[in-house]
């Protein structure tokens, strides 16, 4: 067992050689430095933690109203290119309305037309006739005129 003994210090002298600047520290003296850097820097930590979730929180809302707004602008947005719309829509309707006027005074002064067509129609018709009339007239009146060869007596 000797020899063991030697091999172990030799082994932990191998250990000290290379870790030089480290400084050998049992466990527990390893355990109360932890709890003692934990206990000055975790409240702070902590502290830094709920304000980051705090802060999350608050740009999640803050995300949220953005959000909400830009929704109102492009609902308004819409509501603008809707009254455009029926802004656009009132002005074709007065075309619409005015077309409208011309085709009613436009079919009144056709139907004059027709019925002023229809009159010198028939007053040139009746002209005709009239003319047609008073040329027979003279043709027979014409043919009474001319001279019928008289009868002879001897021959009846």
């Amino acid at each position: 067992m000797m020899m063991d003994r030697p091999q172990e210090e030799s082994e932990q002298d191998t250990v000290c050689v290379v870790m030089e600047d480290v400084v050998c520290v049992d466990e527990l003296t390893i355990q109360r430095l932890t709890e003692g850097f934990l206990s000055h820097y975790q409240p702070e930590l902590d502290a830094s933690k709920q304000t980051l979730q705090e802060l999350t929180q608050n740009q999640v809302i803050l995300l949220d109203t953005l959000e909400q707004e830009v929704t109102k602008f492009r609902e308004c947005n819409a509501m603008i290119d809707l009254n455009a719309l029926f802004t656009e829509a009132k002005a074709y309707h007065s075309k619409l309305v005015n077309i409208r006027k011309e085709m009613i005074v436009l079919h009144d002064k056709t139907t004059r037309l027709k019925k002023r067509a229809l009159k010198l129609q028939q007053h040139k018709q009746k002209e005709d006739l009239e003319r047609e009339q008073r040329r027979e007239r003279e043709l027979e009146r014409e043919r009474r005129l001319v001279a019928k060869p008289a009868k002879r007596s001897g021959d009846a």
